[in-house]
């Protein structure tokens, strides 16, 4: 088949680039090579288009003959402030609308989309006392008193967490989160308006070869191994004890290609996931042995907007596309430890 793969010189681009070719698929890979992720005088990728899907003009050109869009392209990151907000926008929000647009002009019914976890906000939770409930935000005192597990809303019972499937309600709680959920939001829309096929791949925490090295909208795991790089110890929010679930790269294509050659009807939001629970700070520790470097500090410092637990089922996504992690993060992690990154060479924040 013939895909558009968006934001194709990026860190999951890239490996998804490979995983589609070496299946036989003809790929029209291509970028925006945004300042914020690539550098001031961005060096282009042989390969790799120059294209803002915010273009129509540019869009035009790309999308002849293409059968299915796999649409990575997007600033990522939490967001440093709300002066980031026209950029999460612009790029993430509105680039997709018009990339959906020329999709239906172009008579393209197919769209692999890169959603994300971030999308749920917290995880699921369970009161021993009240079964199933929502937690309230954290309260910021809370928060500075080291108190950071949510509470039940009912009668503030302790929550124990649990597994968040494909139907949790959406409540973003970053300004990536917020453009995210909006991607779906324009994907389902687009799927209803034109019986389009939308698979959306909500990523958990990836890490993997080639991520990026620390810059404020970098991954947490690529955060540690800088620090370690640095001589320095990694420095663990809150308490460590924070559980999420870390997938490898080379998974992430995976899920990818299964969803590029199995298309399903309608508008399938899907787990991208491990499928194994691990704690930040067992993430942290696993690192540093494997680097040999200094054990990692736990600070009991927090960043607003942040969620305490979520971790995910991916039995959706093996039941629908056949798509199960290989890569245990035991594993995965250990061999991160040593992995290639790429300079970031970051020109500051994304820009509109």
């Amino acid at each position: 088949m013939r895909v558009l793969l968006t934001g194709a010189a990026g860190f999951i681009g890239g490996h998804i680039a490979s995983a589609l070719r070496s299946d036989g698929h003809d790929v029209i890979a291509s970028d925006a090579f945004l300042a914020s992720a690539h550098g001031e005088a961005p060096r282009e990728v042989d390969g790799i288009d120059r294209l803002d899907v915010r273009s129509p003009a540019e869009l035009s050109t790309a999308m002849a003959g293409v059968d299915v869009v796999c649409h990575q392209a997007a600033v990522v990151g939490a967001g440093v402030s709300m002066a980031d907000a026209p950029a999460y926008a612009s790029h993430n929000d509105f680039g997709t609308a018009v990339l959906l647009a020329a999709m239906a002009e172009n008579r393209c019914s197919r769209l692999v989309l890169a959603s994300s976890m971030v999308v749920y906000g917290e995880g699921h939770y369970r009161c021993d006392t009240h079964g199933a409930v929502r937690p309230l935000p954290r309260r910021t005192e809370d928060l500075e008193n080291g108190m950071f597990d949510n509470r039940c809303p009912v009668g503030d019972e302790p929550l124990t967490w649990d597994i968040v499937s494909e139907n949790a309600p959406l409540e973003p709680r970053s300004l990536y989160a917020a453009s995210k959920t909006a991607q779906e939001h324009f994907a389902l829309a687009f799927s209803l308006a034109t019986g389009s096929s939308v698979t959306a791949l909500r990523y958990h925490n990836v890490y993997g070869d080639h991520m990026p090295r620390d810059t404020p909208y970098s991954g947490v795991a690529a955060m540690f191994r800088s620090s370690l790089e640095a001589g320095q110890a990694p420095r663990v929010y809150e308490d460590g004890t924070q559980m999420r679930d870390f997938v490898d790269v080379r998974d992430v294509a995976a899920a990818n290609l299964a969803a590029v050659n199995i298309g399903l009807s309608g508008f399938a939001p899907l787990n991208v996931c491990s499928g194994n629970p691990i704690s930040i700070g067992e993430v942290a520790s696993i690192l540093a042995a494997a680097h040999g470097g200094a054990e990692p500090v736990v600070t009991g410092q927090f960043r607003p907007g942040d969620v305490r637990h979520i971790v995910a089922s991916g039995d959706r996504a093996e039941k629908l596309i056949g798509f199960k992690a290989s890569v245990h993060p035991d594993d995965g992690l250990v061999r991160f430890a040593s992995a290639p990154l790429r300079d970031a060479a970051s020109a500051g924040p994304p820009r509109v």
